[in-house]
C-alpha cells in the first residue's frame, strides 16, 4: 500500500497556529517545521480519507490513533518514522491543550512500535583526515582548457574552512549555514551558535578550523563585516552557503576521498562526538557541546564506543 503524498498546505486554523507558533516562538528549523508540517499533514489527509470530514482534534478517541498506527504500519514506514509521526503529533497536543484547543491528549502513553536499535554512522580519524583535504585536490589538478569552468579556489578553500567547522565544534548544518562573522572570538577561540529553539552555546573552536576561515577570508575581497555570514554560498557574497548545496559538495569530497557518497553532513557531528568520547570526554560535556536537551539523546555515542571496545576486546584477548 503506497503513502499517499504529504499535503504542504493545510486547512486546518489550529495546525497552521502550531506550525506559526513553532517558527516564531519556538525558533524551529527548518527541517524540524518541515517534519511536523508533512506529519501533521498526513494524519489530517488520513482522516479525510476515512471519514470524509477533517479531525476535530478535541474529539479524537485513542482508537482513532490506533488506526493511525495500522495504516502506517501496512505501509511498511519504518518504526522510526512512526515514532517521528507521533512525537510531532504529541507536542501539537501539548499546544492545542495550552490554547484551549483539546482537554487531554488522546495519545498519551500509546502504545507504539519501539524503534529499531540503530548506531549513529561516523568516519574513523583517517578517513576525516583524507576528507578535510578532499576539498583541495581539484586545484592540484589543473583541468584541461575543454574541461568547463574552471576551479574557483576561493570556494574550495570556503568547503575547507566549512568542513574543519563542523568537525572542530560538532554543529549541526543549519548552525554552521547561520554563523555570523561576529559570532567569532579569535582571542579566545569560541564561536557563539544558535542552535534549536532559539538558544544560544559558546563553544570551542580549534586552531585548524579558525586557520581555514582566515585563510578562505584571505581570497575574498574582503573579509566579512560582523553581520554577514562566515561562509558565503558564492563568491559574490550574496548570501550565506545553504544546507543543501553544502549537502551536496559534500559528496562530491567524500567521493575524492575515496569514502561513501552517501553519508550526510550530519555524520561530521557524529564523528565529531565518537571521537571526543574515545578521547575520553566525560558524557555530560558532550551533551552540553552538542547542545542536546536531554543526555539520553548524547548516550548513543557510547555504545558506539562501547562496541568498539568489544570488538577490541574480542579479537585481542585470548580468553574472550
Amino acid at each position: 500500500m503506497e503513502m499517499p503524498p504529504a499535503q504542504p498546505e493545510i486547512r486546518d486554523p489550529w495546525i497552521s497556529r502550531f506550525l506559526a507558533h513553532l517558527a516564531t516562538d519556538r525558533g524551529a528549523s527548518v527541517y524540524t517545521l518541515r517534519n511536523y508540517r508533512q506529519a501533521l499533514a498526513q494524519f489530517h489527509h488520513w482522516h479525510l480519507e476515512q471519514h470524509a470530514s477533517p479531525p476535530d482534534w478535541g474529539r479524537l478517541l485513542r482508537d482513532d490513533f490506533r488506526s493511525f498506527v495500522r495504516f502506517l504500519g501496512r505501509a511498511r514506514l519504518s518504526r522510526a518514522a512512526v515514532q517521528l509521526r507521533f512525537s510531532a503529533l504529541r507536542t501539537f497536543y501539548r499546544f492545542l491543550i495550552r490554547h484551549g484547543g483539546a482537554a487531554a491528549s488522546p495519545i498519551k502513553n500509546l502504545s507504539l512500535p519501539k524503534p529499531e536499535k540503530r548506531l549513529p554512522k561516523f568516519l574513523t580519524r583517517e578517513q576525516m583526515e583524507a576528507l578535510l583535504v578532499a576539498p583541495l585536490l581539484p586545484l592540484a589538478t589543473p583541468k584541461k582548457p575543454t574541461a568547463g569552468r574552471p576551479v574557483s579556489a576561493s570556494i574550495c578553500y570556503r568547503d575547507v574552512a566549512i568542513l574543519e567547522t563542523i568537525y572542530s565544534c560538532g554543529l549541526r548544518v543549519s548552525e554552521l549555514c547561520g554563523l555570523l562573522a561576529g559570532d567569532l572570538d579569535w582571542p579566545e577561540r569560541l564561536v557563539r551558535v544558535r542552535g534549536k529553539g532559539k538558544k544560544e552555546r559558546l563553544l570551542p573552536v580549534g586552531e585548524p578550523a579558525l586557520q581555514a576561515i582566515h585563510n578562505y577570508w584571505g581570497t575574498l575581497k574582503r573579509p566579512p563585516t560582523a553581520l554577514e555570514p562566515v561562509f558565503f554560498a558564492e563568491t559574490r557574497r550574496v548570501a550565506p552557503v545553504r544546507p543543501l548545496q553544502l549537502s551536496r559538495r559534500l559528496k562530491k569530497y567524500l567521493a575524492l576521498a575515496g569514502l561513501d557518497p552517501g553519508l550526510t553532513p550530519h555524520k561530521l557531528r557524529h564523528s565529531y562526538a565518537t571521537h571526543m568520547l574515545d578521547a575520553g570526554a566525560d558524557l555530560r560535556s558532550v551533551q552540553e557541546l552538542l547542545g542536546h536537551a536531554h543526555l539520553v539523546t548524547t548516550q548513543v555515542y557510547t555504545h558506539v564506543t562501547t562496541e568498539r571496545l568489544k570488538k577490541a576486546y574480542d579479537a585481542a584477548h585470548p580468553r574472550a
